[in-house]
């Protein structure tokens, strides 16, 4: 099924965000089995996570596999509920999709759109449908990120 005149279109996969009570149990198993490189870190008391950013594959095509645990596990949100925490898709256009998407009933996350932990604009698409907004990710949060210039270019040379 196609809906017409969509104004942006979904590129990839740009990361995977997997919680777990310690970090350090998912990275013996991303970093030292894998192989997977350490990249970054991200650590926000408002979004209650400590999160080591891992690569894999390169260039344009890179895919992030954030590995977090939350900085306190009593407090909400649980970023290692479930472990799975989210799922981020590659965007040409940020905001032309998010305006498109909630006039067609997409319920997005409260925030709206943000410099997210990698340092691109992002917003995230609630996990849950409610009766203003009847379509969600269906028990799955997923993230939306601004591509930056060269990945739009090279994944429209893949087309």
């Amino acid at each position: 099924m196609s809906t017409p005149n969509r104004p942006f279109r979904i590129l990839g996969i740009q990361q995977i965000a997997i919680g777990g009570p310690s970090k350090e149990r998912l990275k013996k198993l991303w970093v030292e089995m894998f192989g997977l490189a350490v990249t970054g870190n991200y650590i926000s008391e408002r979004e209650n996570v400590d999160e080591d950013i891992t690569a894999l594959g390169s260039g344009p095509f890179k895919v992030e596999v954030d590995l977090m645990q939350p900085l306190d596990p009593a407090k909400k949100p649980a970023v290692n509920e479930p472990p799975l925490n989210h799922v981020g898709l590659w965007v040409d256009k940020l905001p032309e999709a998010v305006e498109w998407l909630t006039a067609q009933g997409v319920r997005f996350a409260p925030g709206g759109i943000r410099k997210g932990a990698a340092g691109y604009d992002i917003s995230f698409l609630h996990p849950k449908a409610n009766e203003a907004f009847p379509i969600g990710g269906e028990g799955v949060l997923i993230e939306l990120v601004q591509a930056p210039p060269d990945v739009i270019d090279a994944f429209a040379r893949m087309a």
